[in-house]
């Protein structure tokens, strides 16, 4: 047994005392299964917003010569460097002690170079692609998190919440959504806009609205903020039931988004996808300080990571949820390999992940990026892993998509990682409550499609629109359009002018609005 791999183990056995205590009675066991059973898998993901510089951050040791001569601005002392269990070809930035410690647990896997084809270098296109799961030369109104949560959730939003399902999908914390959560019809996801709101919303305190023009103003938009967030009650009923949270650091801005997000897990909201950000990662300049290279902006960034997962990771064990949860760490891209003049680095391509949990399977999944001297500004790293493979990997290992569904996810077939492969699923009756939860307008059989469809539809006896799209949003065909008698009707069509692939099945009537993937063979 690797090191790793027996402190892991040895970890989980640590923390079986502080579950005890944290499950007051005997019932503990039944309360321990309740939970794995009820709330399921999550998967916390945290952007790092501006494109991170993977050289400084996992640094190829081996290739410490060549970095010199290609960063002389930015680069990292060798004697700063953080080594870790088992590997002497890479190592850590100096503010990652923490996620070191991790790493050296086997609750930590760096996956390296990860982008890919044609990258783009504009911050909001290829945040888009990465949100999205598009190529660099493709269009995606959806996010892959909004489709996979489609996927489970196929009847949403109609007669949601429910019994079923009464939680929010999935929990964002910034000030807008993003596309990540964009679904083929609605966005399945609620937004916290940050921990202040979130607090707010617990105690119900806020400072007085001052009683003037702008006051009245400031009311309103507090009372539209409120009635918009559907789910502001059980958010609340979950994060009263926990009273205690192990330590956070003060002063930090992604740890006080991830104590939220553990709050909300431990008080027993059944959401599978939470999103968080910390942004700055644009180190354009004083990426470090002149005097010493292990100060500046990205050290700053990078100690806000390694203190927030920490205490995140901490905090999980304290509250007995440490099993259910899986992390990722994602950017739009990396940096440039050679350093510009102002001690910083312009918009590169490929660049590590951090996957981090109980259940990762912990080490170095690729190979250091290859750098040579004659590298000149206009270089950029080779991507060894497709993002969406890290993607699919987590559908598969960790939320226990099926192998074959998940191209109607992702939109493409892709090569999984092992990233989980241990973890083992849940029952697949969870998944079939899941599909029934809500009311069903519409489906499509047999799916995926052959010669022909039959498109099965709830009429409500008003006007409804039923088209099929390409997967980018992109009208095809009128299945359906006009009045209807009440009831379910159906509608058998020719397959035979769509090629293969995926397409979303759209039903449109007044406040309605349901999608479906469907897929062509």
């Amino acid at each position: 047994m690797k090191r790793r791999t027996f402190i892991k183990h040895a970890g989980h056995l640590a923390a079986v005392p502080a579950l005890f205590s944290s499950i007051p009675g005997s019932s503990w066991v039944n309360r321990l299964l309740s939970v794995a059973t009820e709330t399921d898998r999550v998967l916390v993901l945290i952007f790092l917003n501006g494109g991170n510089d993977g050289l400084n951050t996992v640094v190829p040791v081996d290739q410490l010569d060549t970095l010199n001569h290609l960063r002389p601005h930015v680069i990292l002392p060798e004697n700063s460097l953080l080594g870790l269990s088992g590997e002497d070809k890479v190592a850590f930035h100096p503010s990652l002690m923490g996620m070191r410690d991790l790493f050296d647990q086997g609750r930590l896997q760096v996956i390296q170079n990860v982008g890919y084809p044609e990258q783009d270098f504009s911050h909001f296109r290829s945040t888009d692609i990465w949100m999205s799961g598009s190529d660099s030369d493709e269009l995606l109104l959806s996010g892959w998190a909004g489709r996979y949560l489609n996927y489970e959730y196929p009847n949403y939003p109609q007669d949601y919440p429910n019994t079923t399902m009464p939680d929010p999908l999935a929990v964002e914390i910034g000030y807008s959504g993003s596309l990540l959560f964009q679904g083929p019809a609605a966005n399945m996801g609620m937004v916290i806009s940050d921990p202040t709101w979130f607090y707010q919303l617990i105690d119900n305190e806020e400072e007085e609205a001052p009683d003037t023009k702008a006051g009245d103003k400031l009311r309103y938009v507090r009372l539209v903020a409120r009635q918009s967030q559907l789910y502001g009650q059980v958010v609340k009923d979950a994060a009263e039931g926990v009273t205690q949270q192990a330590p956070y650091p003060d002063n930090n801005p992604l740890a006080a988004q991830l104590k939220v997000v553990s709050r909300l897990i431990a008080g027993g909201l059944k959401t599978r996808l939470y999103m968080v950000q910390l942004g700055g990662f644009d180190t354009h300049d004083a990426q470090v300080e002149s005097g010493d290279h292990t100060t500046g902006e990205h050290a700053t960034l990078l100690r806000y990571l390694d203190e927030g997962i920490g205490a995140f990771m901490n905090d999980l064990r304290f509250l007995g949820t440490n099993e259910r949860v899986m992390g990722m760490t994602f950017s739009e891209f990396g940096r440039r390999i050679v350093s510009n003049a102002s001690l910083g680095t312009d918009h590169g391509s490929s660049a590590p992940m951090f996957i981090f949990g109980d259940h990762v399977a912990g080490g170095i999944l690729g190979e250091n990026p290859q750098l040579d001297r004659s590298m000149t500004y206009a270089d950029n790293l080779d991507y060894e892993h497709d993002f969406r493979q890290v993607y699919a990997s987590l559908l598969e290992q960790w939320l226990c998509v099926p192998g074959g569904d998940i191209p109607g996810v992702i939109t493409k077939s892709m090569d999984t990682l092992p990233v989980a492969p241990d973890a083992g699923c849940m029952p697949t009756y969870i998944r079939d409550q899941n599909q029934l939860a809500g009311i069903q307008y519409i489906s499509a059989y047999p799916n995926p499609m052959n010669g022909q469809a039959t498109v099965s539809f709830l009429s409500t006896g008003k006007e409804l629109r039923i088209t099929i799209n390409d997967i980018s949003g992109r009208e095809l065909r009128t299945v359906a359009h006009g009045q209807y008698p009440e009831g379910t009707q159906e509608i058998t069509f020719s397959t035979a002018a769509l090629h293969p692939g995926n397409y979303i099945l759209s039903y449109q009537s007044e406040d309605i609005r349901q999608a479906k993937i469907i897929m062509k063979q």
